[in-house]
């Protein structure tokens, strides 16, 4: 019987909760573990700030979006004094093994913990889908079925307005969540972050389009997008504890650009955080489940900085470090398979 603490960092993502109630209902019938939640992120971990994780106070909480125990972007790192402020509450909580939920940022942190001596298991969580070491994080397909739905109604709108359509999906380094969304939506043009855009191009697949009869289009383009030119993506240029500019607004920009060039009335839909929101799908729910399941089960084997993840349709670990190294961005092939509708 062991005290296990659990933790959900970074942006919140449909199935964080599904993760939690996995760990706790496992860890107290199976393995006879207490479990403590940390409120907050890494903020609680530093501040003291948990709650006891029970049967009945994590009944109900699979389908429902968000955290239970909340989040943030807090850097212990980058705070005077935090890492021994997590040591501490760690020690006069009587922690003996720390599962932490999140991202890069989060599970960068997590690493850094577990090279000084913190045992800690991670559970990957973005909804970018661009951690490596697993096939696909929860909250992923979620975030893809919000944008297509989105992507749906956009469709009927810019067809009986005769309009171009620019919509912004999350994605910063990688381009998951618009090159899925695009095709499954029927995008005319998926721009992502990997591969450097050309406006002109892209108004000549409009133009065509145009020509050919079809008076409406549809563009997909992640926030981090860049155009060829070199510009960098666009933000109010403010930044998070871990020095990510804050995106979004490329959507903006096409707009005007589009328009100017061709002459079609053009408008733009920037989804932002409604992607995170909500109940998570069936898929995501299961897959957080099998994490939070495989989770404990890791904590209570010792195997320490050590990552859950997806290998095909099996559950297995890999290494903090190993998944930490570069980003997983979009399969060329995938995107290429999607140029075949371009236009």
């Amino acid at each position: 019987m062991a005290r296990v603490g659990i933790l959900t960092g970074g942006g919140d993502c449909p199935g964080l909760n599904a993760v939690i109630r996995a760990v706790v209902r496992k860890g107290i019938r199976e393995h006879g573990h207490s479990l403590l939640g940390f409120r907050h992120g890494w903020a609680g971990a530093m501040g003291g700030e948990t709650v006891e994780l029970t049967l009945e106070n994590t009944r109900g909480i699979l389908p429902r979006g968000g955290t239970i125990l909340g989040t943030s972007r807090t850097n212990p790192y980058k705070d005077d004094g935090g890492v021994e402020r997590v040591k501490a509450t760690l020690a006069a909580e009587g922690v003996d093994a720390l599962i932490a939920v999140g991202g890069e940022d989060t599970l960068g942190v997590a690493q850094r913990l577990h090279d000084d001596g913190v045992p800690v298991v991670g559970v990957p969580k973005t909804i970018d889908n661009d951690l490596n070491g697993t096939d696909f994080t929860f909250g992923f397909q979620t975030a893809v079925q919000i944008a297509t739905d989105a992507i749906d109604r956009l469709h009927t709108t810019a067809e009986s307005h005769n309009r171009v359509m620019v919509v912004e999906v999350m994605g910063r380094h990688a381009g998951w969540i618009a090159c899925y969304s695009g095709m499954a939506g029927g995008a005319d043009a998926i721009l992502v972050p990997e591969r450097a855009f050309d406006v002109d191009e892209v108004c000549e697949r409009i133009r065509r389009r145009h020509r050919a009869g079809r008076t409406f289009s549809i563009i997909v383009v992640s926030e981090g997008a860049v155009p060829r030119d070199g510009s960098e993506p666009r933000g109010d240029r403010q930044t998070d504890a871990f020095g990510h500019v804050r995106l979004g607004g490329i959507a903006v920009e096409l707009e005007g650009q589009i328009e100017e060039r061709t002459g079609y009335e053009s408008r733009m839909t920037i989804l932002g955080h409604v992607q995170r929101g909500g109940t998570p799908t069936a898929y995501d729910r299961v897959l957080a489940t099998r994490f939070g399941v495989a989770a404990i089960d890791a904590a209570s084997d010792g195997a320490f900085g050590q990552m859950v993840a997806l290998h095909g349709t099996d559950i297995a670990r890999v290494g903090l470090e190993d998944a930490l190294r570069e980003p997983k961005v979009l399969d060329p092939e995938l995107y290429e398979t999607a140029e075949v509708f371009f236009g």
